[in-house]
Parts: structure tokens; sequence; C-alpha cells
């Protein structure tokens, strides 16, 4: 398994810069902002020849949600969408993280009725998928469906709850992500959860339980990891998580060792 980041605030804000720096530290690729990647697409390119540092997937950068309650926002983020699967087949990457929405609305605060019925929400967003299914089968990405905690988002909450939309549309370029912290809260037990869907996981984000740096909290990396190891997980495991640290560079390096020593 490999390691990758997303960005974070202490990285250099010039592209060539950031890919240098994120291979000092030590990672093995970069999950990149879609909107970045689309609008600074030949700054990337050069990037990725001169450092060596792969382009992973793209997480964020587009405005709608695939399960937009909004119409023409849910429409605008799949032509956005579109246009990072496209450039993400230009710099080898394998593709884009989406969850059904986030912070749109949520079962468990006030008010508590959604506006829009649960066979309206599975309507929207498999109409999406199938969408983006013939997007990622033309430029060879894939679609990768992250469920979030209910405090976040009420559409896919758990590994499962993903496995059936990629089932009920016979999807093959959509696959599985997990996320640690968000499983944390909504799974049983995160390495059955791991095992149990382990032919659709496509990737994986990691973060501590209370969505700071690895090491930083209570969950038991070292069970997950060897859950995934056995079950032949040979994907990336990439960073997505707060720093919470006076010198938060250094306490980024030290977790990334943490992790290694786990793996």
């Amino acid at each position: 398994m490999k390691i990758g980041t997303q960005n974070q605030a202490f990285f250099p804000e010039n592209i060539l810069e950031k890919f240098k720096f994120i291979k000092e530290m030590g990672f093995d690729g970069f999950e990149i902002d879609g909107k970045l990647l689309v609008n600074h697409l030949d700054e990337v390119k050069a990037a990725i020849a001169q450092t060596g540092l792969p382009v992973i997937t793209a997480c964020g950068g587009y405005e709608g949600w695939i399960g937009d309650f909004i119409e023409e926002r849910r429409l605008n983020g799949l032509q956005q969408i579109t246009a990072i699967l496209e450039a993400l087949s230009q710099v080898g990457g394998k593709g884009i993280i989406v969850p059904a929405a986030w912070g749109m609305f949520t079962y468990r605060l006030p008010p508590m009725t959604s506006p829009r019925t649960q066979a309206g929400d599975r309507l929207a967003v498999s109409a999406s998928l199938l969408e983006l299914e013939n997007v990622a089968k033309r430029t060879g990405t894939t679609v990768y469906l992250e469920p979030l905690n209910r405090y976040q988002d009420h559409m896919i909450n758990t590994l499962a709850e993903a496995r059936r939309y990629i089932e009920e549309g016979a999807l093959e370029h959509v696959k599985i992500i997990g996320d640690f912290y968000h499983m944390s809260i909504e799974e049983d037990c995160l390495s059955a959860a791991f095992h149990q869907q382990r032919d659709l996981l496509g990737h994986v984000h990691i973060a501590d339980n209370h969505r700071y740096q690895p090491g930083s909290g209570s969950i038991d990396f070292g069970r997950a990891f060897q859950q995934l190891k056995e079950d032949g997980y040979d994907g990336y495991i990439v960073y997505e998580c707060r720093v919470r640290a006076e010198n938060p560079a250094q306490a980024y390096q030290d977790s990334l060792t943490y992790l290694r020593n786990l793996l």
C-alpha cells in the first residue's frame, strides 16, 4: 500500500514547489483539488514530469453534488466532474472522489425533515452515477463513491450503502472509498467493513477519530491495516485530515512515520 496526501495549508502555494515538498516529506502521491487540476493542467503536468510525483486522484473542486436537491446544481456538478475526469486522464490519475452530498442536509439536526423523499434521493444519485459511469469508461478513470457520516450527509453513510448503488446500477467504473474518520462514526467495526466490501474497495482516506492527523487519536490503525493487507488491498491510503500541533509540518511528518511503521 502506498500513502498519499491532499493539500495542507502549510504546503507551498506554487504548484511545482508543492509537488517537491510533498515528495520530500515521503509521500507516494498527491490527491489534488479538481479545480486546481483543471485550471492549471499544464503546470501540474510539468510538476509531475519534474518531480516524478503522481497525481493519484482528485477530491473536491466542483460545485453541485451528485445528489443535490437543486437540479441545476446537480447538473452543473456533473459537468465540472466530467471536466476533472478528463483532466485526470491526461495526467494518469485514477479517478475522483464523490460523496452524495456534503453539508446539504442531515436527519440529526433541525429541521430533521428532508425537502425530498428517500426515493427521490436514490433517483438523483443513481442518475448521476450512471452519467459519470459513462464518462469514467470513456476516460479510463474511476468514480470513488464516498460514504460520509450522518452529520454531514443523509444519503450514504456506510460502505454497504455505497455498494447498493453500485450493484443496483451495474456500475463497472464506480468503486467504494472508505474513510477512517467517517467509518469510525458509522461502522460497527472498521476491519469488518473493509473486509465485507473488499471486492469493491478502490481507495482509502485516512484521519484519526477526531479528524486530526493519524496517531493523535484513538483509532487502531494497525488492526485495520492488517485487514486491508490480508484482503489484498494494494491501492493508496490518502491523508484527509486537519493537523493539530504547534509545528504542523513536523507533526504531519511524524504521523507519516507512524503509519509507515504500521504498514
